[in-house]
């Protein structure tokens, strides 16, 4: 049971990795459908988020280090601070939104998200007494969910804030809101969350356990499958071949990860923590289901029988589906996995082969949508994920640390 102290903490981090995913998928959205707009093509586009997922790798791998040292609270805080940072910047005068800028802004973007998302899976391990595996799968999945469905939320209000009020006006308008967000939590979060007994030397940044590195992989590239055709190919695709509005684009992206988000929440409901033997054998078969799905897509896309708007926006909801599953099973078991004294080391760790993971399929996205086109960024997608179900099985019940 958790008490009632540990909820009031948890809402002050839910409420806070809300507001940040809100604003940062309204302003991923703002920079992708605005840079498309001003003639930039896809490879352009995906070099513009190069150094945020770039600088996700070198943040989660030090963010770990860092708030194992002075708490998670001060680390969600300064992620706060950085994003303001970063949106402060695209206030600048359009003429002067060149590509480094952009880059720069969103590099600052990159460091914000990730110690903010560091410190927030981090902390639930803190909350939830030992030994309650079901429950800890229940809450992680609460947080992993409801984050992206904000952020689909974000996606829609992005496109949708560029379509009604412009690029400017809407940059002012989500610099408010984490403005707010960020003294909540100056005001609500509880110092030392987290903060190690005896401080972590530097030496700590790799994880010593064979299942956590492993994980990491597996992790690696599972989100470059997914980020490969979804991140960049798929909204330009749809804007370019199915002619569809900014607002029609946002509002698709948005649905989406709205529902992926809903589907991480109940995932607990098709993969039980009963075991970690058998949460093990779980994340092997719907890694190995999933790796199918970008194949048939191909295929079917390839073949030419089906209506090409309907196959996309079909297979797209069967991959989130089961990708959602996928996703919370793994959040779960790192978070099981990680050594609850220091346990944001393991965790940051994990996030850095997340975001290595995005940064390897957002560089892919760009160059293979606009080299090879939609059907090879879906079979490179399929390739990664068989690589990811040959790392998953090797994870060892008798590796686990807890």
């Amino acid at each position: 049971m958790v008490n009632r102290d540990a909820l009031k903490q948890y809402a002050v981090i839910t409420g806070n990795y809300w507001a940040f995913t809100l604003t940062d998928g309204a302003l991923r959205m703002l920079v992708v459908l605005y840079f498309h707009q001003l003639g930039y093509n896809a490879l352009e586009v995906a070099s513009l988020f190069l150094f945020y997922e770039l600088f996700g790798v070198i943040t989660n791998l030090f963010g770990g280090w860092l708030g194992a040292r002075v708490g998670l609270n001060k680390t969600m805080n300064l992620g706060l601070v950085l994003q303001i940072m970063a949106l402060s910047i695209l206030l600048v005068p359009n003429a002067w939104l060149t590509v480094p800028v952009v880059m720069a802004a969103q590099a600052l973007s990159g460091i914000a998200k990730d110690l903010n998302k560091m410190s927030a899976k981090s902390a639930i391990k803190l909350f939830i007494p030992e030994n309650q595996d079901q429950s800890l799968y229940r809450w992680v999945a609460r947080l992993t969910g409801s984050k992206n469905a904000l952020k689909g939320v974000g996606f829609f209000f992005g496109g949708l804030l560029l379509t009604t009020v412009g690029f400017t006006p809407s940059i002012l308008i989500l610099l408010s809101l984490i403005i707010l967000a960020w003294i909540v939590s100056l005001l609500l979060l509880k110092a030392e969350l987290g903060k190690k007994k005896n401080k972590p030397k530097f030496k700590e940044l790799f994880s010593k356990s064979h299942n956590v590195n492993r994980l990491s992989a597996a992790r690696l590239l599972l989100f470059g499958a997914r980020d490969v055709w979804f991140v960049v190919a798929i909204p330009v695709y749809f804007a370019e071949q199915l002619h569809w509005s900014y607002t029609e684009v946002g509002s698709f992206m948005a649905a989406w990860v709205i529902g992926y988000g809903f589907v991480q929440t109940v995932a607990p409901r098709f993969t039980r923590a009963a075991s970690i033997a058998k949460s093990f054998k779980d994340a092997q078969i719907w890694v190995g289901l999933l790796a199918i799905l970008p194949f048939m897509l191909a295929w079917a896309l390839e073949l030419d029988y089906f209506n090409e708007s309907v196959l996309l926006l079909v297979g797209l909801l069967i991959f989130g589906a089961v990708f959602a599953i996928n996703s919370s099973l793994h959040s779960y078991l790192i978070v099981k996995l990680a050594d609850k004294d220091g346990v944001s080391l393991d965790v940051g760790f994990y996030y850095m082969s997340n975001a290595a993971g995005r940064l390897l399929g957002t560089i892919l996205s760009g160059w293979a949508y606009l080299e090879f086109g939609l059907e090879v960024c879906l079979l490179i997608s399929s390739v990664m994920l068989v690589g990811a179900l040959i790392i998953t099985l090797l994870l060892r019940e008798s590796k686990v640390v807890t």
